[in-house]
């Protein structure tokens, strides 16, 4: 059995055998998983990540087949993380989307992983973030993210993707209302898939007039690409739009500013997921804990109160830190 140490040496050595054990290592949250994405982080950066979101039906999977085709077809590898809903009753997950992806899977140049969200909301994985650095430091030039399908609330892939498509099909019945909320913010690129159906142009109308009305104004407008993921029609055009939206980002300062605000939450997450181990392992041994729930629950004592002694410490830690690192502001005369 490879230690964590050995499979970051092999992946980075370029074993496919080795990048999978590695991420299942990081998946299941086993011990060395943390050590093995501090040693391979330096290696990635460069990967270009695309996210492809949009209801159940919409084809996700069929695009995201086709366009790693077409990436293939300008000489660039591909990693492909598609993600599956996990059974809130048995745990388990289908991973039926690797299965619409079988004759890229024997491609060398593509790598394609399933995953389950084991009960996480937003339409990724918790480990998602993890394999998009696993394969970037694999040397995959680009990397394909496709979400659950879940609806409105899907919006965590805007916070790993590079560029988002967002897929939407005529025949939903109210196809905008049906995805405007929340989720319409996050596109850069809007496809119009199966337009071969009755009702295509409409929706292409729709998702203009929505752009029209957007609040938000930006230099970008997204582009809404008609497809027929099954023929592989639009598909060369939607890839060519991705490309003009990747230089668009890199030309300016966008990028760097998606990244930058990516790292930032990662590493809040970060502190909040240790800070969060740290309390629940000190509640576990907290011997008048079932006391105090005993208490919380008799009305006796309020839980916002003892949340507050237990993270009192930092509290302290906070006030000292602003002391120590924060200037007061110099005063201003009085007007």
């Amino acid at each position: 059995m490879a230690t964590p140490s050995e499979l970051v040496a092999e992946t980075l050595g370029g074993s496919v055998r080795a990048l999978a054990k590695l991420i299942t290592l990081v998946e299941n949250e086993m011990s060395g998983s943390t050590e093995a994405l501090q040693k391979l982080y330096a290696q990635t950066g460069r990967a270009y990540t695309i996210g492809i979101t949009g209801p159940p039906g919409s084809g996700k999977s069929t695009l995201t087949d086709k366009i790693t085709r077409e990436i293939r077809k300008k000489g660039f590898t591909v990693g492909v993380i598609a993600v599956d809903p996990t059974s809130p009753f048995s745990g388990g997950a289908l991973l039926g989307d690797r299965v619409r992806m079988q004759e890229i899977t024997s491609d060398e140049g593509v790598f394609v992983r399933s995953m389950a969200t084991r009960g996480t909301l937003g339409g990724l994985s918790k480990a998602t973030a993890d394999t998009v650095k696993i394969l970037d430091a694999f040397g995959k030039d680009f990397i394909l993210i496709e979400t659950v399908g879940v609806g409105q609330d899907e919006v965590d892939i805007v916070r790993t993707a590079d560029s988002t498509l967002l897929i939407s099909v005529p025949g939903l019945g109210d196809d905008i209302q049906a995805l405007k909320a929340g989720i319409m913010e996050i596109g850069d690129l809007f496809v119009v898939n199966k337009a071969d159906r009755e009702g295509a142009d409409r929706v292409v109308t729709e998702l203009s007039l929505m752009l029209d009305l957007s609040p938000s104004r930006r230099d970008w407008r997204p582009p809404i690409i008609k497809t027929v993921g099954t023929l592989g029609t639009g598909i060369p055009e939607l890839v060519e739009k991705i490309f003009a939206h990747r230089k668009f980002l890199e030309e300016g300062n966008d990028l760097k500013a998606k990244r930058n605000e990516r790292a930032r939450e990662e590493i809040i997450h970060l502190i909040e997921r240790e800070i969060s181990k740290y309390v629940q392992k000190m509640l576990k041994y907290d011997v008048n804990f079932e006391e105090v729930i005993d208490q919380v629950v008799a009305r006796k004592q309020d839980p916002y109160s003892y949340a507050r002694k237990v993270t009192e410490p930092f509290a302290q830690y906070y006030q000292i830190y602003k002391v120590d690192k924060v200037k007061p502001a110099k005063d201003k005369p009085t007007p």
